[in-house]
């Protein structure tokens, strides 16, 4: 059976109609900081488990956030953190290591980990798009899909 995780980033407190369209039909949330404010988590775990770190911008509404969060679901192991400049150079076991910051995705596979930048959908930066991640776990294996948000 599938299992669909939405993987977000940089929403400063812009929960876009279209990401939620996106959202409703996942199974989890992945959320990589720079959230804005609890409203944002308390709508997206309507849709279900969500695991969220804190960002740079995210102020004292976010002190019972972690700094990284290392968890598996649906079975792979999965490693979340707000800047790349804050992972580890060694991470065992680990198969998908998930960052924000930069509100550019980024997708790149090194030492048999996927490592991904969703990106930011929330307020556009320059002239970056806006965009999230869908991945999608079948028996321990799994697809990726950069969503661009018109």
């Amino acid at each position: 059976m599938n299992k669909r995780i939405a993987v977000l980033s940089d929403t400063h407190g812009l929960l876009r109609p279209q990401v939620m369209d996106i959202v409703k039909n996942c199974d989890a949330v992945i959320h990589a900081g720079d959230i804005g404010k609890q409203e944002i988590l308390d709508t997206l775990s309507l849709c279900g488990p969500i695991y969220a770190v804190r960002g740079n911008n995210d102020r004292e509404w976010a002190a019972h956030l972690k700094m990284v969060q290392e968890f598996r679901l649906f079975g792979l192991e999965f490693y979340v953190v707000h800047k790349k400049i804050h992972l580890p150079d060694y991470l065992p076991g680990k198969e998908i290591v998930v960052y924000g910051h930069s509100h550019k995705y980024e997708e790149e596979r090194k030492e048999g980990k996927l490592y991904l930048n969703p990106g930011s959908c929330g307020p556009r930066r320059f002239q970056l798009p806006v965009t999230m991640a869908v991945l999608t776990v079948t028996d321990g294996n799994y697809q990726i899909e950069k969503v661009e948000i018109e």
